[in-house]
């Protein structure tokens, strides 16, 4: 019988399969390389070319693909087979080392924020040797980074590879003052929760709205929905489990590490969380992810939804961000240590983090914002626009101890003296109680809980690493000469807590009293997308990439221009895809309604003339009156649609927010009070009851 273990990664191009197929002294040169960070040798590139196109025709494979993640936030790839003519009319198989390292795309159709002008539109593909190239679908993907003509980044990736190198220069430097010369690199890891909607597909295939924008637009609630909490970790589905079953297998075949699964509190909604990975492979994983899970739907009549709020009324969906940092050695360097040394290096880091984070508010923001997350953050569903930090009770404690230079007591009772550095032991299970925070301590890590489930995580952990190491920098400035080490990092420690304490709330993030208490502490509240992007180009975070070359400032401004269309381009979508649905089915179906109840009236009293009707009569005025409402509030929709033309870039993007979003709001009010008084028969579209219930 064939176990997990028989065909996990058998469709990856990993170390175990490198190490059978290439000749010692390459595999060795290969590893070496890509560790050490080097370009790639021709001729290393030309065996491993060789050995890559041996394995993926041994599975059937006639095409390869650069696969690359440009600014649309979904991947992109172009298929190009192996073949190449011979002599004869015939044909060879072959793959170069020049055809593995770069590729050539065009350019011109994916988003650049005016980088490129139309005669540059050629973009080039280059091999990323640090995730591994995998099959599917008969074709070799080959993980690649994406430049303009000119050398400007398009992608996601690229800028990712780039803070990933930047706070490991920085931590590396602080490590070896706390005597850790082993440590030549350090990695930041993540596992992305990835929630989700399975939906029938034939439900899908009925409403426009979740086909052109992938969440409904309008909708009454059902009547029931979430409240009875019966959906949350309960009995899967006989369908949706051979789902998950089938999911798994193919995840598991591509090497992604699909770990635990369950449904969510929402109707319909489930979740997968994979292991912790290297963040650039967790990066390529969760886009995999997102796209096996679109696939695999279809092949059991499913839609799968990974949208942030599919459905008004019930919870949306987001994509927990676990990172943490580790040395090449074993170190994680955010779980408290078993000594002295350890502890206070543990609380260095910690510190760095909560600097950051303090410092860089506006960017942690902005890499969770989108019209999407924009209808589910702030919900009691997920954290509020407002940027804090959960430490925990314990923890949290210990921290203020220190900072006021006093001795503090853990789990384990045991006393910690500032210059002693003795941390308790803290108890894992005590550091996660708090699931209103938006980036919570959780034991061994940070989980940033602000991203929505479209989201792809390589936005957010570019910003994490960068502000990090940031602070890292600036830490090591101020120990590098310390006369007496220990004390330097105590005081260090002390001073830092002391001047970001501010940013550190273990209370219920849903609160209103907490919006107060926020404005008091002076952190910043960007309740929409366009106020969180405007925060993105302000001078200290373009000084911020441009320190650690993670971005030019030409970079940043592109990205900005980009992240303001797409918003844009969006909310545009979903307003005319609003309209048209409302001229087209909603106000006709109303109408007929109408009509309907009229013909039912005048037969009543042709039949009885003493019959008064007050009932149907009753219902005939609100449908009518609503109607006649709906047309209008449809009616300024279109005008306002038609005056965002005249705006673009930044202004439209506020334009929209403030003009459209709204009206958008005032149509789904009336749509959605005439859902609950229009015969169900009448009803052009699947309701939500129909959606949530019947799978």
């Amino acid at each position: 019988m064939e176990t997990v273990a028989d065909y996990f990664g058998s469709m990856v191009f990993n170390d175990a399969v490198m190490r059978e197929k290439l000749p010692k002294d390459i595999y060795k040169t290969l590893r070496k390389t890509v560790s050490e960070g080097k370009d790639i040798d021709l001729a290393v590139a030309n065996s491993v070319a060789n050995a890559m196109k041996t394995w993926a025709l041994e599975h059937g494979c006639t095409h390869f693909t650069h696969w690359f993640q440009p600014m649309t936030g979904i991947t992109a790839e172009k298929h190009d087979a192996f073949i190449s003519p011979a002599d004869g009319g015939r044909a060879i198989l072959e793959f170069s080392g020049k055809a593995l390292v770069k590729g050539e795309s065009d350019a011109s159709s994916f988003p650049s924020g005016g980088l490129r002008a139309t005669f540059e539109a050629r973009g080039y593909t280059a091999w990323d040797p640090t995730s591994y190239a995998f099959i599917r679908d008969d074709v070799l993907y080959i993980p690649t980074v994406f430049l303009s003509y000119t050398g400007e980044v398009l992608d996601k990736k690229t800028p990712l590879l780039r803070s990933m190198q930047a706070i490991s220069d920085e931590a590396v430097k602080i490590l070896k003052l706390f005597g850790h010369d082993d440590v030549k690199r350090v990695i930041t890891t993540v596992g992305p929760e990835q929630e989700y909607f399975l939906i029938d597909r034939a439900d899908y295939a009925k409403r426009r709205d979740l086909i052109f924008t992938g969440r409904t637009l309008f909708g009454a609630r059902a009547p029931k929905g979430q409240e009875m909490n019966d959906h949350y970790y309960g009995a899967i589905r006989t369908r949706v489990a051979e789902y998950m079953k089938d999911l798994d297998k193919e995840l598991w075949k591509l090497g992604v590490s699909a770990k635990t699964r369950h449904n969510e509190a929402a109707p319909c909604q489930h979740e997968l969380a994979p292991v912790f990975a290297t963040t650039n492979v967790a990066v390529d994983h969760n886009q995999i992810t997102m796209e096996t899970m679109k696939k695999v739907a279809e092949r059991h009549g499913f839609a799968c939804l990974l949208h942030e709020k599919p459905f008004k009324g019930i919870n949306g969906s987001g994509k927990h961000n676990n990172w943490s940092i580790s040395t090449d050695t074993g170190m994680n360097l955010l779980e408290p240590g078993k000594n002295p040394k350890d502890n206070a290096q543990f609380l260095l880091f910690l510190v760095a983090v909560i600097k950051a984070v303090d410092d860089y508010q506006d960017l942690i923001r902005c890499s969770s914002a989108s019209a999407g997350n924009d209808n589910r953050l702030g919900g009691h569903e997920a954290p509020p626009a407002i940027i804090s930090i959960f430490l925990g009770d314990e923890l949290t404690e210990i921290m203020e101890s220190i900072a006021a230079g006093k001795a503090a007591k853990g789990a384990s009772k045991t006393k910690m003296e500032l210059g002693v550095h003795v941390l308790p032991d803290i108890s894992k299970d005590t550091t996660d109680r708090n699931r209103t925070s938006p980036f919570a301590f959780t034991g061994n890590k940070f989980e940033f809980r602000m991203l929505g489930s479209s989201f792809s995580v390589s936005g957010p952990n570019i910003v994490l690493n960068t502000i990090v190491a940031k602070v890292l920098k600036g830490f090591y400035e101020k120990l590098k000469g310390a006369k007496v080490f220990e004390e330097a990092v105590a005081d260090l420690i002390r001073d830092t807590y002391n001047e970001h304490s501010r940013i550190v709330f273990n209370g219920n993030n849903y609160s209103a009293e907490w919006v107060e208490e926020a404005k008091r502490r002076g952190l910043l509240n960007l309740k929409s997308t366009p106020e969180a992007l405007d925060a993105f180009v302000a001078q200290k975070n373009i000084d911020l990439f441009s320190e650690f070359g993670v971005f030019s400032p030409t970079e940043m401004h592109s990205r900005y221009e980009i992240l303001n269309e797409v918003y844009s381009k969006t909310v545009h979508i979903e307003a005319v895809t609003l309209h048209d649905m409302m001229v087209q089915q909603i106000i006709p179906a109303a109408s007929s309604y109408a009509s309907f109840l009229a013909q039912a009236i005048n037969s009543k009293k042709a039949a009885v003339p003493a019959l008064q009707c007050r009932s149907e009569i009753s219902t005939l005025e609100r449908v009518s009156e609503l109607t006649d409402v709906l047309s209008e509030k449809v009616a300024l929709l279109q005008s306002l649609i038609d005056k965002s033309a005249m705006h673009s870039g930044a202004e439209l993007s506020h334009f929209v927010r403030a003009c459209i979003v709204p009206a958008m709001e005032d149509v789904r009010s009336v749509s959605d009070e005439l859902e609950l008084l229009v015969g169900k028969d009448y009803w052009p579209v699947p309701t939500y009851a129909d959606i949530l219930f019947y799978v």
